[in-house]
C-alpha cells in the first residue's frame, strides 16, 4: 500500500472539471497538491472551495508551456497528473493551431522534466485516439482507423497519440515511470456545454425549456462515465505498480444513442424543451465527420485495478441535473 501522505501531486489542468474533481480525490488521500492552469476552459470557481485556507493545495496561473514554473514544480513533486489539453469538438475545431501545440509541446516539456528530476508522470488520453472503430468495445491494444488530414477533428486524436508516442517513449528509453489513461464521455458537476459537451448542454437546455439539439440523426452509440469514476480510477492506476507503462481504458459499459440521451434528460427535467436534430453541417461547418459508436472494453482496468463503473446512466444524470439545477438557482438569486 503507497503513503500517500508523503506524496504530492502535480496537477496541470487542475481547474479544469476532470482536473478539480482528481484533485478532491488526491486530498482526501493525503495527498499534497500543485496545481497549474492557464484557465483557458478550466474556471478558478471549480477550485475555490478547496483553495480557501487548506495549506495542501497551491495555485500557479500559467501555461503549460511555462518551463520555468514547470521546472520548479515538477522538482517539488513526487507525481504529476498532466490534465492540460485543449478539449471538446467545438474547441478543437475552433483553435485548431492552439489545440495541436498545446497538446504535443505541453505534453513534450513536461515529459522531459519529469525524466530529468525521475518522475512518475499519469497521462490522460481519450477515446479519440481510436478514431473510426467498429461498432463493438474497443480494447486498448486495437488499431486506430482515422479519417483524412482535411478534416479538422482528427487533428485531436493525433495530438493526442503523438502525446502517447512520447509517453511510451520516455518509458523505455529514459525508464520513465508512466500510465495513461483512456477517458471516455466523463461527465458530472462542473462540466460545462461550451466547447461541444453533450450532456451539459443538453441539460442547460433542458431546465430552461429551449430546444434541445441533437446533431446528426441521434443514433450515434456512446458510453458515459461519471467524474467520481473516472477520477477514482484515476487516482487508483496512478497508485498501482501494475499500471506503469501501460494505457488503460476509463469508461463505462453501458452504452446509449445521444437521441435516448436527450429523451432521458428531457424527461428527468421534467422539460417543455422540443428534441431540434441539427445537421452536422449546421453545427460544426462542412469541415467534420463524427464517430458512429463508441463503446470501451474496461476489462484491463478491472483486472489491474478492480475497476468497477458505481454510477449508471440515470444517477449520471440526476445528479447533473442536480448539479446544474443548483446554478441556476444561484444565477437567479444574483
Amino acid at each position: 500500500m503507497v503513503n500517500t501522505k508523503k506524496l504530492t501531486a502535480l496537477v496541470t489542468g487542475g481547474a479544469g472539471f476532470i482536473g478539480s474533481h482528481l484533485i478532491e480525490e488526491l486530498l482526501d488521500r493525503g495527498m499534497r497538491i500543485l496545481i497549474i492552469d492557464n484557465l483557458s476552459t478550466g474556471k478558478k470557481e471549480n477550485i475555490a472551495h478547496l483553495l480557501k485556507g487548506n495549506y495542501d493545495i497551491k495555485f500557479y496561473k500559467a501555461p503549460i508551456t511555462n518551463k520555468v514554473l514547470l521546472k520548479k514544480l515538477i522538482k517539488e513533486s513526487d507525481i504529476i497528473y498532466h490534465l492540460a489539453a485543449a478539449v471538446g469538438v467545438k474547441y478543437i475545431l475552433d483553435h485548431p493551431v492552439d489545440s495541436i501545440i498545446t497538446n504535443v509541446e505541453g505534453t513534450s516539456l513536461i515529459l522531459h522534466l519529469a525524466a530529468t528530476y525521475k518522475k512518475k508522470v499519469v497521462l490522460a488520453s481519450t477515446s479519440e485516439v481510436y478514431g473510426k472503430h467498429v461498432c463493438s468495445p474497443i480494447k486498448e491494444e486495437d488499431d486506430r482507423t482515422l479519417g483524412s488530414t482535411s478534416i479538422s477533428r482528427w487533428s485531436y486524436s493525433d495530438s493526442k497519440a503523438i502525446d502517447e508516442f512520447l509517453a511510451l517513449a520516455y518509458a523505455k528509453e529514459k525508464n520513465l515511470p508512466i500510465v495513461i489513461v483512456r477517458l471516455f464521455n466523463t461527465v458530472g458537476p462542473r462540466q460545462v456545454g461550451h466547447y461541444g459537451m453533450v450532456l451539459p448542454r443538453f441539460i442547460e437546455r433542458a431546465l430552461l425549456n429551449k430546444p434541445i439539439p441533437v446533431y446528426g440523426d441521434g443514433s450515434q452509440i456512446r458510453t458515459f462515465t461519471y467524474v467520481k469514476d473516472a477520477v477514482r480510477a484515476i487516482a487508483d492506476l496512478s497508485l498501482s505498480p501494475k499500471a506503469v507503462g501501460q494505457a488503460f481504458n476509463i469508461g463505462s459499459n453501458q452504452p446509449i444513442t445521444i437521441m435516448e440521451l436527450a429523451k432521458k434528460v428531457k424527461e428527468k427535467t421534467n422539460s417543455k424543451s422540443q428534441i431540434k436534430i441539427i445537421p452536422y453541417k449546421k453545427a460544426y461547418g462542412k469541415d467534420f465527420e463524427d464517430i458512429e459508436c463508441r463503446i470501451p472494453d474496461i476489462s484491463k482496468i478491472k483486472k489491474t485495478i478492480k475497476y468497477s463503473p458505481q454510477y449508471d446512466i440515470d444517477s449520471i444524470i440526476e445528479n447533473t441535473i442536480d448539479y446544474f439545477k443548483g446554478k441556476i438557482l444561484q444565477k437567479k438569486r444574483r
